[in-house]
């Protein structure tokens, strides 16, 4: 990413005075590295000991902020900040920073988020250890008069399977470190491609539950989100082990407090080893005493000295750029680009961003290998590499254990084994401009359509596997592929109704066309084949055509309501989505 009004050389501004060097406030403690490194290239201030309103007086002297958690950079404190063109964030999190605020104003906003990682990894193998062989308790027993051997025998790791849910990046690195102590890997992560599992020599579980059945210990490591909120609940754990030992070094709240509690007390589960908690600071935990075969920590997974220096610097390093024009490739705001071409694509970024989402959520089940992002009609002209972020921005999104942004995007779906293809084509059949989202996953191949409508170019479904439809792409969509049987779209309006879901639009696409959406008029057979999506011609019990159904709600339809629908005759799948 570039940063907008950056000069390279000299550490000026474009507007500022040739004799005057860009100003860096270090507002909280960081390591020196990332203070020396500011230094190189600009006028650095300390302002570590300053009170918030001597902060808010001040900052408008400043081209840049490096932060950590403590420092609350809202949009009235940014709203001072005249010529700030950078906020550097010294961690993983900016929940302490207006990005909004900031990105109305031109500010980038940069984190470091790859400093912790090998930390958070490192931490996960000291609780597998501590979990293993009772290292806790042991020094508990002996520092209070205690000769406990036998009674704190442990297991060996060697040969036991460990369960990996959520493979991104700290879990491949846990993966790695666990296969050295002759582990058995097995991992489920339906958004990393077959062949990421094969280089590091992990199995690929299919489900959730087939890991459940066969893992020793399992380690999460998955975003906190509306899906992942409570995944460990009293379900997963009776599809465990019996004597599973669970970890978690990523989000509170991805466990059930009571149904891990109730797993211990049974005896399903053997032990467990908690960093994270759902709310923190925290001292009465309920399985913070009287539970012996439970090891806590307080969220100390990216606390180490090298990962706070590496933050430090890694921060620093994106401040630089921003200034200097150069790459910031850890911005999590919006790159900048000519305001010609935005005016043009910045009304279909939402539209890209949804359709990424839309497919992938249709894709879920099988590992991601590939994700096509084609740009038909008058947006082909354009530089359409943005638009292609916003679609593996939209995909990945919420599916990874560190946040999806526009410059951020191209690198986690690399580190996850998934190719991302960019094509144009200059018309599309009856539209003015179409982008369509296809999504290899092993066998299946999912695609979508979709366009903006009307003077603000609202986003707009019109393709579903090539079933022809037009419907608004509101926040909540569900999609059902069912038998094209008359009387279909009623049966899910009454059980809509019945459990009080409010439909807010629909629209059906019957068997696909003998021309899909996307074949350009004007292009090339060539291009036109390749662009257009894989029609979906599979056929129900008794050779019925299937049709597509999208239906928008006011709120997200619960899973069970889908599972009800697809549970009856003529439907063969169905997906709630929030696109947003």
């Amino acid at each position: 990413m570039t940063a907008a009004g950056g000069e390279s050389g000299g550490g000026r501004l474009k507007g500022e005075s040739d004799g005057e060097r860009l100003k860096v406030l270090v507002a909280e403690k960081i390591g020196d590295s990332g203070v020396e490194l500011l230094r190189r290239h600009f006028d650095v201030e300390l302002g570590t000991d300053w009170s918030a309103q001597e902060l808010a007086e001040r900052i408008g002297a400043y081209h840049g902020i490096l932060i950590r958690s403590a420092t609350a950079m809202n949009a009235e404190l940014i709203g001072r900040a005249g010529r700030l063109r950078v906020i550097g964030r010294a961690g993983v999190g900016v929940d302490n920073v207006d990005v909004e605020a900031a990105t109305r104003r031109g500010i980038v906003v940069a984190n470091a988020p790859q400093s912790n990682v090998v930390t958070a990894a490192e931490h996960t193998m000291a609780l597998l250890l501590a979990l293993a062989r009772n290292i806790p308790q042991a020094h508990m027993s002996l520092t209070s008069g205690r000769w406990e051997r036998s009674k704190l025998s442990g297991v060996e790791l060697y040969e036991k399977t460990l369960g990996i849910l959520g493979f991104g990046r700290i879990g491949q690195l846990v993966a790695h470190r666990a296969r050295g102590f002759g582990m058995r890997v097995l991992a489920f992560d339906p958004f990393v491609s077959a062949e990421r599992y094969r280089e590091l020599g992990v199995e690929k579980a299919a489900s959730s539950e087939e890991l459940y059945a066969h893992a020793d210990f399992i380690t999460v490591h998955l975003p906190k989100t509306p899906d992942t909120e409570g995944l460990l609940d009293a379900r997963a754990f009776a599809q465990m082990r019996e004597g599973v030992r669970i970890l978690n070094v990523a989000r509170g709240g991805l466990i059930d407090d009571a149904a891990l509690k109730h797993a211990l007390d049974s005896g399903k589960v053997a032990g467990a080893a908690l960093d994270v908690f759902p709310t923190e600071p925290i001292t009465d935990y309920p399985l913070f005493s009287g539970y012996p075969n439970v090891v806590v920590t307080p969220h100390l997974g990216a606390s180490t000295a090298e990962a706070t220096d590496r933050a430090g610097y890694q921060s620093a390093e994106q401040v630089v750029a921003a200034l200097s024009e150069g790459v910031v490739s850890t911005a999590v705001n919006i790159p900048s680009i000519e305001p010609e071409d935005m005016e043009v694509l910045g009304p279909f970024l939402p539209l890209a961003t949804q359709l990424g989402r839309l497919a992938m959520a249709l894709a879920e089940g099988s590992s991601v290998e590939r994700i096509e992002a084609a740009f038909l009609g008058r947006i082909a002209d354009f530089d359409t590499r943005l638009l292609t972020l916003a679609v593996i921005q939209g995909a990945l999104q919420g599916r990874t254990e560190q946040e999806v942004n526009l410059v951020n995007a191209p690198s986690m779906a690399e580190e996850r084994g998934i190719v991302v293809e960019e094509k144009v084509v200059s018309e599309a059949q009856d539209f003015h401009e179409l982008i369509r989202v296809t999504v290899t996953a092993g066998s299946l191949r999912v695609a979508v359509a979709g366009t903006g409508i009307g003077p603000g170019r609202v986003p707009h479904l019109v393709e579903v596997q090539g079933r022809r439809l037009t419907v608004e792409l509101e926040r909540f969509v569900t999609v059902f592929r069912y038998a094209d049987l008359p009387g279909m779209i009623g049966r899910v309006g009454t059980i809509f109704g019945t459990h009080g879901i409010n439909i807010s639009s629909a629209a059906v696409g019957h068997a696909p066309d003998s021309a899909t959406a996307g074949e350009g008029a004007g292009a090339s057979a060539g291009a036109a084949a390749d662009l257009a999506s894989a029609p979906d011609t599979r056929e129900g019990e008794g050779g019925q055509r299937l049709a597509a159904m999208v239906v928008t709600t006011d709120a997200l339809v619960p899973r069970e309501v889908v599972e009800e629908i697809v549970a009856s005759d003529g439907f063969f799948g169905g997906w709630a989505v929030a696109l947003r």
